[in-house]
């Protein structure tokens, strides 16, 4: 059996829901506190033991390739003014991984932009971590995953329960069998209807995928909004070979929406130890000043 080396990280999205601010810049190097969204999601491939990385950009997103690059003049201004610390910081994005570059030249969805980095997966499992979600978990959550891979041998995408409500803004998977955390795929669709939601197991932004998958995108069908979507040829995949979901540990994050970005940013914020005592008092004397208008 081979092993997951490879990952393939989708950044190719027009960013819409952070108009205008993603109108000269990735919706991807938005930060989060002082890191930028894709570096989270970098970092976790790197943790989880993945070697080589394929980023697939679109128009407008040469900000990502700079980030992961050296800035020579940044670094050598840090290093003549002493601020070693802030140098190392400034350094670490472009010491981490082989990062390697491919342009979805059309916004054609998902599973496009997976199908546009075929060449480089070549005939191995891979990985694929999507930007709006970021987990934080002892284990990372993509390790987890590749964990679960070694088990079953199979494909496997993260998912985590969501409610009823929300099934529709999500891929839902349908289970035949379950054990534990671990649950085989019967059927996968993309935004159900609420009413017709196999269930409210909703996939995440991780998997790992059978190189096969490329024989289904390579279809190029189009599915729910009118692009090509990853879960529907995972569906089509799940015929022919097994494919696992797993309830993996930990906290997901939806930086891929305005509350969601906030809040995930508060969080990450209270966790610092410079920002939390400052930042906490603020929300408390904000609540309290909300508190006492209601009760005028």
């Amino acid at each position: 059996m081979k092993r997951v080396k490879k990952a393939i990280i989708p950044a190719a999205g027009l960013g819409t829901r952070f108009l205008p601010a993603t109108k000269a810049m990735p919706k991807e190097m938005l930060p989060i506190v002082d890191k930028p969204t894709i570096q989270y999601i970098v970092e976790e491939a790197i943790e989880s033991g993945i070697e080589d990385i394929i980023i697939v950009t679109g128009k407008g997103k040469r900000a990502i390739e700079d980030h992961f690059d050296h800035a020579f003049e940044l670094e050598q201004n840090l290093f003549h003014k002493g601020k070693i610390e802030l140098l190392k910081k400034v350094q670490e994005s472009s010491k981490m991984v082989d990062i390697h570059y491919i342009r979805q030249k059309e916004p054609k969805g998902l599973g496009h932009a997976v199908w546009c980095a075929r060449n480089f997966i070549g005939n191995e499992p891979f990985a694929v971590l999507l930007g709006d979600d970021i987990v934080q978990a002892k284990t990372p959550c993509l390790k987890q995953l590749m964990e679960q891979y070694e088990k079953t041998k199979s494909s496997v995408i993260g998912v985590k329960p969501v409610p009823k409500n929300e099934t529709h803004r999500y891929g839902i998977i349908k289970a035949k069998a379950a054990s534990g955390r671990l649950y085989e795929v019967e059927h996968l669709v993309e935004k159900p209807e609420i009413e017709m939601a196999p269930s409210n197991l909703a996939i995440m932004g991780r998997y790992i995928l059978s190189p096969e998958i490329f024989t289904f995108l390579a279809k190029k069908e189009i599915g729910a909004g009118g692009e090509i979507q990853l879960t529907d040829a995972i569906e089509q995949l799940s015929q022919i070979e097994r494919v696992f979901a797993y309830h993996f540990e930990g906290t997901r994050y939806d930086v891929g929406e305005k509350l969601g970005f906030i809040l995930t940013t508060i969080d990450f914020a209270l966790k610092n130890s410079d920002l939390k005592r400052p930042l906490r008092d603020y929300l408390e004397r904000v609540l309290s000043e909300e508190a006492a208008i209601d009760n005028l």
